[in-house]
């Protein structure tokens, strides 16, 4: 039985499957720069808007770190940068659709892939749910500036009240959002990546324009000093946070990391790449590294242009609007386009999660550990549309009837939890084959996987005990599903 469920498969098993002539193929459309679009359309979302505002001024449940929130990005990029070298090396290696759920195949045995494939469905599904309930929010906010609202009752779900009574009745913006994308990416990766590419043209724009006009409104007061003396400061619970100093920054580290994934999502479209062992490197690098000077540069900003007690008594959402509207006269035009830019944000997120997701279980299908229907692939567009359409109903069920923050934090935990397997992986698979011929090799192995399971593991236990049980829930789910079906219809098993 243990052998059975530590089985793993051959990379050119892996590489054969892939390419057998037995199915109707994935079309190959997408470039270095569709690549990277689709890793800044999934990074670049609400966290660059609202998380700073956060980690400088500190808050429930996390520390401060005050202007030097910037620095708390550079630390949290290096620790994304251990993981995002694993993903390139196994990206160039095993250029299939499966992501870390094929790498894990490779490396850890069925039972380990079926583990962080169904993982997966935790930073994909419920995040793209996550962010379309987000999306209704603010849309809401952008009809406000028009004077216009969908009522209460349709933007939110049956659990949530409203201060004056009025209970949700099913979130239709956030269902909305979800089918209009799904139907976008029945139409192909192409076409998915092109509007994608013009929604991340947008709001990167719009974040330079903040840059570029933020930058003369720069108070040197603010800055000074650029990292603040340690100190403690309760929060509305009542609860004790550092704020400033190394242990300010570390805390906000740990804050700001949420606003960096996505970028993995890259692996997702292997299968659709033209050149996939030269190409996913690029993708999954070159997006982490252009978010991560957006963000030192919108944080060195916005921390200069608002004082922290600004970001302590305004909401985090509100944050840069309120800075722009405060302290850059004549300006206020741009903070009605933040708002524009978040909603485009959070659009260009949900789509790569609904097509990351829609990938994974395409290549789970394959090896028959979910069932064949999604691998199904459209005659036309050559998409697996039942698959959308599936967690079209999935995704649409938790963003119409379920509140963000039950969500919310599972896609975080799925998210670490990944990147510690495929940090192990390439470290076991260079144990394992070191012969093999990689088109991009992880520098310092075993340092850096060893040091991106360090990282990971350490904030997965700042997630707390509420997000384990989770956790362990819904993997308890998985193995119900794994030993009453996958394992007796496994393609390796027969």
């Amino acid at each position: 039985m243990l052998k059975t469920l530590l089985r793993t498969k051959n990379l050119d098993r892996i590489k054969a499957d892939a390419e057998s002539a037995d199915h109707v193929q994935l079309k190959r459309s997408l470039g270095p720069v569709d690549l990277m679009s689709l890793g800044i359309g999934a990074t670049i979302g609400t966290g660059i808007f609202a998380v700073i505002g956060t980690a400088a001024a500190g808050g429930a449940n996390h520390s401060g770190a005050g202007p030097a929130v910037a620095l708390s990005f550079v630390l949290t990029a290096v620790a994304c940068a251990f993981c995002a070298l694993c993903y390139a090396e196994f990206a160039a290696l095993v250029p299939i659709s499966g992501s870390a759920y094929t790498y894990s195949y490779a490396t850890m045995g069925e039972l380990v892939a079926w583990i962080i494939g169904w993982d997966l469905v935790l930073e994909y599904a419920l995040g793209a749910a996550t962010v379309s309930i987000a999306w209704s929010e603010y849309l809401n906010k952008l009809l406000g500036y028009f004077n216009a609202a969908i009522p209460y009752q349709w933007s939110h779900s049956p659990f949530e009240v409203s201060t004056t009574g009025l209970h949700g009745v099913m979130n239709i913006p956030a269902l909305f959002i979800v089918f209009l994308l799904s139907i976008l990416l029945i139409r192909g990766a192409r076409e998915s990546a092109l509007v994608n590419a013009i929604i991340v043209v947008a709001k990167v724009s719009i974040v330079i324009l903040f840059i570029i006009f933020g930058w003369s409104f720069i108070n040197p007061a603010n800055h000074t000093p650029f990292v603040p003396a340690p100190t403690n400061f309760i929060d509305a619970q009542g609860v004790s946070h550092h704020f400033g100093g190394i242990m300010g920054i570390l805390g906000a580290a740990g804050v700001v990391f949420f606003a960096f994934i996505g970028f993995d999502a890259v692996s997702t479209a292997a299968q659709e790449t033209k050149d996939p062992k030269k190409d996913l490197p690029i993708g999954i690098l070159g997006s982490l590294v252009i978010c991560t000077v957006l963000y030192i540069l919108f944080s060195y900003v916005l921390t200069g242009v608002a004082t922290i007690n600004d970001f302590r008594t305004v909401g985090k959402e509100a944050s840069v609007a309120f800075a722009i509207q405060t302290y850059m006269t004549g300006y206020g035009w741009l903070a009605k386009l933040v708002t524009v830019a978040i909603l485009a944000g959070f659009s260009s997120v949900i789509l790569v999660m609904l097509y990351g997701q829609s990938r994974v279980f395409y290549t789970m299908s394959r090896d028959r550990l979910v069932p064949g229907i999604f691998s199904d692939l459209h005659n036309k567009f050559r998409t697996p549309y039942k698959s959308n359409l599936l967690f079209f109903l999935f995704v649409g069920i938790f963003a119409c009837l379920i509140p963000q923050d039950i969500v919310g934090d599972m896609t975080s935990i799925g998210t670490l939890f990944a990147f510690m397997l495929v940090s192990a992986g390439v470290w076991i698979m260079r144990v394992k084959n070191p012969e093999l011929k990689r088109g991009f090799r992880t520098p310092l192995v075993p340092l850096v996987p060893i040091l991106g399971i360090l990282v990971c593991g350490a904030m997965i236990f700042g997630l707390g005990w509420a997000n384990w049980m989770r956790l362990f829930i819904w993997m308890a789910i998985g193995f119900v599903v794994y030993f009453t079906y996958s394992i007796k219809h496994s393609k390796l098993r027969k």
